[in-house]
């Protein structure tokens, strides 16, 4: 067949259409997009395209089989209805499984030609009463449908979802190209597959893969049909298979990664569609990276650079309790690791509703399309009736570390009735079940979950990761729990610890109100020296279980009415006592409590009367502080122990806050060291957090032994964005607008926020060449702001101690990215 190669220019795609001339046109061209960056499932492909019922008949024909050439047209019929036209696919579907009913047979393979003849009548009608039109019979006609439709569904609901979900930029759009097909379809020495060099889910360097016998490759992708495993086709075609693996091992070697293959045997000729890096969940992502340097494949900063870094905490999945009893209902393909227990929901839309409820959910479906990724997004995990491995469920699931069973056959829906039938038992939608990705079963009922733990591979990728990074990595932590956590973890300290989370223990709370309500300087202290005992025991705990690493102290920060009851709920017991007659004693008590908390509360509590403004106008309250952190450092320096406290100011806009409390730190640490007859290292610093400390930086520095960025305020004071409000108000309408590229409080703003960090590094270090300066906000755990970070020359970045691991890999990715000068990578590995 020859062939011609037009490139047309098309807007700013370019558009490549190998034009096909096939004797008696004999028709068979297939559409799909192409991106820079891989979006499986996200954009529409038509396959089949210039069948009409005159070349169907030259089809038949050409091919000495009329099956296969209906069985094509049919397959074309419902894709470019779906697609082109915009009738429901499951319209299509509802058809062919009332006739196959009446055929007496269950997969669509064997349907005869006479059949499928009917099918095609019944689409075609299907289509006219949908759409008021006929389906076209024009090849060209089909082919500029097709070509428009495509270029369109690079703004469906999917591809903008998954866009969002992936940081790809809206603006790197698409092309289209126009191929001749190659067909599965047409007999037992014909049929498709989909194959990972490696294994997806665990890593294991072993082809893993499906195929289908007589197929195209919507059968295996969608899920249509359940297929049979890579393996089997060595047994089917053994030299197909041995050809298949040779090709794979070529790709992998000269991608130097795992590779996502497509193919298609027509006639026992072997035809590979695509290759693509494929997706793969974080456990086989790590070992991948470590197999390939032990076997020389690629080097070690490669390998960090083919971990995502934010995908980590896929390793941290919960895992079902192996000693739990499990009443095991069902069993499927085990499709994407890990395990999760929820509520039944059947569909994509209420599951995202029900999770912004705070409800737990698992998506149950017939097999998932891509216009079902908002729920896969919402659930904990999926359960599909139908699907192999390779399906769409298990590859978005794998993608985003979700626990997915596919191909759980023994599972009826009635999506009517809401509800599930597993031989005589009857799940309905909101009862609870419990699925595991990593064994395929399905559960009745919540199970118990234990902690995970990681791999060899896992701790050599740190290794490495730890041998290339400059940026240090600290975790926030307010308890020792929480510290020794974060040693596990790996951080090299904690760079913030909320003094404030200890006043809120019930047991302090009522102490921290007594100070707070003290009418004199004599009462708060009393209640502070009940405080100082409290807090002692809290300091030695965390700088204990850090002991020789540094610790970042914040003082006191929010404001006190924070400690106090709720103002409407003081009135209605006051107002209620009255009603009631109440004891006239306890009324006038919270009627003085209600004028007091009226008298603290604040129009603009985030930019009222905490932070430093605290300690300067309750310096009693700070000095408290000072003296439980240092005295907890002195015990432990007697015990041994090598405590490295830094003593953290928050919320200064002025070098004369700084030195005034500093002061007030020093004289009390002057105070413990001449009572214990120890030396204390410790360092006093402070949180810029406001517009004004970035831009006197080299003012406060002077007063200052570090630096640590609260991007959480900074933030909102340069925007002028109030977390709690914006979030959930207006930025979702930034984002969907294009106003924001993302949501400030994840991603760093580095044009705003980013400039004045940039600005105080430098000014900072203007006065002190040598300043510590590090980054506490939530900001410090997600990657694309650690890579800012280590761009502006910041010491170190702390996280949750769960993030930890995270900030690590994307600190070294960070430095290998710089000294190699790689271009960003907006893709998902």
């Amino acid at each position: 067949m020859p062939s011609a190669f037009i490139p047309w220019k098309c807007g700013a795609a370019l558009l490549s259409i190998p034009v096909c001339v096939f004797a008696a046109t004999i028709p068979g061209i297939v559409l799909r997009k192409s991106d820079d960056v891989s979006m499986p499932g996200m954009m529409d492909t038509v396959l089949n395209l210039g069948l009409n019922d005159r070349t169907v008949v030259a089809l038949a024909k050409y091919t000495a089989n009329e099956r296969f050439a209906m069985d094509c047209y049919r397959r074309f019929i419902t894709m470019f209805g779906d697609v082109v036209m915009g009738v429901e696919h499951h319209k299509f579907e509802n058809i062919l499984d009332h006739i196959k009913k009446s055929a007496g047979v269950l997969f669509d393979h064997q349907l005869s030609a006479a059949d499928l003849r009917e099918v095609i009548v019944k689409y075609k009608k299907l289509l006219e009463s949908e759409t008021g039109g006929s389906f076209p019979q024009d090849p060209m006609e089909q082919l500029f449908m097709a070509v428009y439709a495509v270029f369109n569904s690079w703004n469906n609901d999917r591809a903008i979802v998954y866009r969002k979900l992936n940081k790809i930029p809206d603006t790197l759009g698409t092309a289209v190209n126009i191929q001749a097909m190659v067909f599965g379809n047409m007999g037992e020495d014909c049929g498709t597959g989909v194959a990972f060099t490696r294994n997806p889910s665990t890593g294991e360097n072993k082809l893993y893969g499906e195929y289908l016998i007589n197929a195209q490759g919507e059968d295996v992708v969608a899920g249509i049909r359940t297929p049979q495993s890579i393996a089997a086709l060595e047994k089917d075609m053994p030299d197909i298979f041995k050809q298949f693996t040779n090709i794979c091992k070529l790709l992998e070697n000269h991608y130097r990664n795992m590779q996502d293959i497509e193919f298609t045997v027509e006639r026992n000729k072997l035809y590979i569609l695509q290759t693509r890096n494929g997706k793969r969940t974080a456990p086989a992502a790590v070992k991948i990276a470590v197999d390939m340097v032990e076997e020389g494949l690629i080097d070690k900063t490669e390998a960090i650079l083919q971990v995502e870094a934010g995908h980590l905490d896929q390793l941290l999945h919960h895992r079902i309790d192996p000693s739990a009893k499990l009443d095991v209902v069902a069993s499927g393909l085990p499709a994407s690791p890990g395990a999760a227990s929820g509520a039944v929901v059947f569909e994509a839309g209420l599951a995202e509703e029900l999770t912004r409820k705070g409800e737990k959910l698992i998506l149950v479906r017939t097999e998932t399309t891509p216009d079902d990724i908002h729920g896969i997004v919402a659930a904990q995990g999926v359960l599909t009736a139908r699907g192999g491995m390779t399906s769409h469920a298990a590859v978005v699931a794998r993608g985003m570390g979700k626990p997915c069973v596919s191909g759980c056959e023994a599972m009826q829906i009635d999506y009517d009735k809401k509800e599930f039938q597993i031989g005589d038992l009857v799940v309905k939608e909101g009862d609870i079940i419990s699925v595991d990705g990593s064994t395929g079963n399905v559960v009745l009922g919540e199970v118990p979950m234990i902690d995970p733990e990681p791999s060899p591979e896992f701790q050599k990728i740190m290794q490495w990761a730890d041998e290339i990074r400059t940026l240090g990595v600290r975790a926030n932590a307010d308890t020792p729990e929480d510290a020794t956590k974060s040693r596990e973890f790996g951080a090299a300290g904690i760079g913030l610890c909320r003094t404030e989370h200890m006043f809120m223990a019930q047991d302090r709370l009522p102490i921290v109100q007594e100070m707070i309500l003290a009418t004199s300087i004599e009462e708060r202290q009393k209640a502070l020296d009940k405080l100082l005992i409290m807090q002692q025991g809290d300091f030695y705990g965390i700088l204990k279980a850090m002991d020789g690493l540094p610790v970042t102290i914040r003082f006191l920060d929010p404001p006190l009415h924070e400690f106090m009851p709720n103002i409407e709920d003081l009135v209605v017991e006051i107002t209620t006592l009255r009603l009631t007659n109440g004891d006239q004693g306890m009324i006038e008590d919270k009627e003085v409590l209600l004028r007091k908390v009226r008298n603290l509360s604040e129009f603009n509590p985030m930019l009222g009367h905490r932070g430093c403004r605290l300690g300067i106008t309750f310096p009693e309250v700070y000095a408290m502080q000072a003296r439980a952190v240092l005295m907890a450092a002195a015990q432990l320096i007697k015990e041994g122990f090598h405590p490295v406290p830094e003593i953290e100011i928050p919320l200064v806009i002025d070098k004369t806050e700084l030195e005034y409390l500093r002061e007030l730190v020093t004289n009390v640490g002057d105070d413990v060291m001449r009572e214990t007859g120890v030396t204390i290292n410790y360092t006093i610093g402070t949180m810029i957090e406001v517009p004004r400390a970035a831009l006197l930086a080299d003012e406060v520095a002077s007063k200052a032994d570090f630096f640590s960025f609260g991007t959480n305020d900074l933030t909102q004071t340069t925007l002028g964005f109030s977390r709690d409000d914006s979030e959930s108000k207006f930025i979702p309408a930034y984002l969907d607008k294009k106003i924001l590229a993302d949501d400030p409080f994840i991603v760093l703003d580095r044009n705003g926020v980013g400039k004045l960090m940039k600005m105080a590094v430098e000014l900072g270090r203007k006065t002190k060449p040598n300043l510590l300066i590090g980054i506490c906000g939530e900001h410090g755990g997600e990657s694309n702001s650690i890579k800012f970070c280590h761009n502006i020359g910041l010491d170190f970045v702390s996280c949750s101690p769960f993030r930890v691991p995270i900030a690590r890999l994307a600190a070294a990715q960070a430095r290998v990215k710089n000294m190699s000068g790689a271009k960003q990578d907006y893709g998902t590995i």
